[in-house]
């Protein structure tokens, strides 16, 4: 997949996949790369910045086979954001195809 249209797309993707619940890093990595190659500290650098511009929260999970584990979870802001992302890419996307045919 051409790496510029990843770009654009993965914060979209990291936020749709917190539409559906709670997730901790490795999960969010494994759940996209089902779909695209994506390194795990691309994600990370996305989920921190999530949390700087307070789009996310983070709530730590005790393991029973190791350290705690950082979960993700949308904020309000996040959800509202996420859908406003969500339907500008989907108009994008009919432009684009639109043009491409």
């Amino acid at each position: 997949m051409n790496a510029q249209f990843k770009k654009g797309a993965l914060e979209l993707c990291v936020l749709s996949q917190l539409v559906g619940g709670d997730c901790y890093g490795y999960e969010l990595t494994e759940a996209i790369s089902t779909e695209m190659s994506v390194a795990a500290g691309t994600l990370y650098l996305i989920l921190k910045r999530l949390k700087d511009d307070k789009l996310v929260d983070t709530y730590l999970v005790e393991s029973s086979g190791g350290p705690a584990r950082k979960y993700y979870h949308l904020t309000q802001k996040g959800l509202d954001y996420q859908d406003e992302q969500k339907e500008e890419w989907l108009s994008f996307v009919e432009k684009v195809e639109r043009l491409i045919k």
